[in-house]
């Protein structure tokens, strides 16, 4: 198989670019990434949960789930109101941000009263007036809520796999994976870009990361974004609890050259875990092809490296 963009959907394929020398591998995602992007060109975001705790599902990564809230003492919070989130888009605007993500811990808007929902449409409704792109996750999706989404300006909505379709059920009880496909197919149909990626280093095996990135990559069309997370181990949380060794900088960069090889148009967004990469580390997977990160001293209940906002930033710089 070719080094760039001659992907045929394959699973062998997948495992043959997961697998190849480190070297070899972040050079081809290097070629691919400055074939289909401008290299010195990193998109930021910025991430806001507008409804905190208080979720029903059981994702045994999550500190916003209410079955272990008592360990993790994550309390349930009310959705934020509307000139509140408007203020925080304006200020994420004025630091750079050019895409604004909404976070609600629900299991879907059904969940809550309509009320609820309406006030989010009028949240993106209200970002999307500023220019910038707008993204929620508010879990499963109804077709009309897809919809009404899409109405009020939406531009992307986010819906991670997780991981493989194998180890999906070691990761949550309250959903199957075919659960998350249909909700991301509803968007797609709405005419929402789709926002899908997972999170390394939940103590699944190289072969479910292949697993995650081949079934990402064989969607009806590429997402538009993928978000590379590593795991951030929450104190109280059951993955937590098992002591799991997290992914090292190298796993990371190896998972983001790969999505970007097969994936070549998607945005990859280094996203959660960028706290615990080094700044080399960290260049590795900007070369490797992420080009988007998300700025601001938090990602919705953990913490995110804004400490290294500054040096991303001088890494597309001239040395001047």
């Amino acid at each position: 198989m070719g080094s760039t963009t001659d992907f045929l959907g394959r699973k062998e394929e997948v495992a043959e670019i997961y697998n190849r020398p480190l070297i070899n591998l972040i050079f081809d995602a290097a070629s691919v990434h400055r074939k289909f992007h401008n290299p010195r060109e990193v998109q930021q975001a910025t991430l806001l949960s507008i409804k905190t705790g208080g979720c029903i599902e059981t994702c045994s990564y999550c500190s916003q789930s209410s079955s272990w809230s008592k360990d993790t003492k994550m309390k349930a919070e009310k959705l934020l109101e509307l000139d509140d989130v408007f203020q925080s888009a304006l200020d994420a605007k004025a630091a750079g941000s050019s895409r604004f993500c909404m976070g609600a811990a629900w299991r879907g808007p059904s969940q809550v009263g309509p009320k609820q929902f309406e006030r989010v449409l009028d949240m993106v409704s209200k970002v999307r007036s500023l220019g910038m792109e707008v993204c929620t996750t508010l879990g499963m999706l109804t077709e009309e809520q897809a919809k009404q989404l899409k109405h009020a300006g939406l531009s992307c909505y986010n819906h991670n796999l997780d991981t493989s379709r194998e180890y999906y059920s070691e990761i949550t009880s309250s959903r199957t994976y075919d659960d998350r496909l249909d909700t991301l197919q509803k968007v797609r149909e709405a005419g929402i870009s789709v926002c899908s990626g997972g999170i390394i280093g939940m103590g699944e095996k190289e072969l479910d990361r292949v697993g995650l990135l081949h079934m990402l990559a064989t969607l009806p069309e590429h997402p538009e974004s993928v978000p590379i997370n590593a795991l951030v181990p929450v104190e109280g949380t059951p993955l937590a609890k098992k002591d799991i060794k997290g992914p090292t900088g190298l796993e990371m960069a190896r998972c983001v050259a790969t999505a970007r090889i097969i994936m070549p148009k998607s945005m990859v967004r280094l996203s959660a875990g960028r706290m615990d990469l080094s700044f080399a580390e960290q260049a590795l997977c900007f070369m490797a092809g992420a080009n988007s990160i998300f700025a601001g001293d938090k990602l919705l209940t953990t913490p995110n490296a804004e400490r290294f906002a500054q040096s991303s930033r001088h890494m597309f710089l001239a040395n001047c």
